[in-house]
């Protein structure tokens, strides 16, 4: 059975690159990539003759056909992008989805991911974490997408070009607060790596006196866990639900899951509440 391969490759440093892929992209009968001449020379000094047709945003609805026969006729079909996992803010999805809806087995050979080298080296906590892409641009989207990142409470990873870096690190600051630990990375397994850590704060005004050059990979620090809530907020809520008309019960659920806490702790407080204001 042939098989539709999506291989990793080098985010930079040649060295990175496995046999395994080496053997997948000596082997295939196509390899799909968002850059011909890119992904050429690195078959080129690899050594590999291959035929390259062009997977990217605009074409890879377009390639299916094409993937898919060449799939039918027993011919494996390698995915690569430009550096690193392909099918992550790359394209990929809807060629494998397409592979499957065929029948076709669909692997990959692991490998480079920016987002996963930059989250281990940024020194943010590891155990839960979200990947988020690239913010969008504009309007009422990036406020609404800005504002929900900065609730978020796992480590947050996201790619951003370099001409609106700090751009994004403002809005950010804005929004997170200046306190809020990032780590920037850049240019990651080539000669000029480089990872910055500190607060947004900081970050807005290093990348605001130099011109930040290669693409980043933001590690942003999830938002502080709620303090619990006081006696002083309890009654607060509660006074405010028995005043509007509610009865204990009901004034007792509806400030139990705006706090995230007991209803019966919520209530007894309540019941207090009502033989005190009798």
């Amino acid at each position: 059975m042939s098989n539709l391969i999506l291989v990793a490759t080098p985010l930079g440093n040649m060295g990175d690159i496995s046999p395994r892929a080496i053997e997948a992209l000596t082997n295939a009968g196509l390899v799909c990539c968002e850059d011909t001449r890119r992904t050429g020379l690195l078959l080129h000094n690899l050594g590999i003759a291959a035929t390259l047709m062009r997977v990217d945003d605009h074409t890879e609805h377009a390639s299916i056909p094409r993937v898919l026969d060449a799939l039918n006729e027993g011919r494996d079909v390698c995915l690569v992008t430009d550096a690193g996992t392909p099918g992550i803010s790359d394209p990929g999805s809807r060629l494998v989805r397409a592979a499957i809806d065929a029948s076709h087995n669909v692997s990959a050979i692991p490998g480079p991911a920016a987002l996963i080298m930059a989250l281990i080296i940024s020194g943010l906590p590891t155990d839960r974490f979200i990947f988020d892409g690239f913010i969008a641009r504009s309007g009422q989207e990036r406020a609404a997408h800005i504002n929900e990142l900065a609730l978020q409470r796992r480590t947050v990873i996201l790619y951003e070009a370099p001409h609106r870096l700090h751009r994004t690190l403002v809005d950010l600051s804005v929004a997170c607060g200046p306190e809020r630990q990032v780590a920037l990375c850049r240019e990651l397994t080539k000669i000029h790596e480089e990872v910055w850590r500190g607060t947004l704060g900081e970050s807005v005004d290093h990348y605001g006196t130099i011109e930040p050059q290669g693409e980043f990979v933001l590690v942003l620090h999830g938002a502080p866990d709620a303090p619990p809530p006081t006696a002083d907020d309890i009654d607060r809520l509660l006074i405010a639900e028995l005043a509007a008309g509610a009865s204990t019960k009901d004034a007792s659920t509806a400030v139990s899951h705006i706090l995230g806490i007991p209803k019966k702790n919520v209530y007894n407080r309540a019941v207090e509440l009502n033989k005190t204001a009798q």
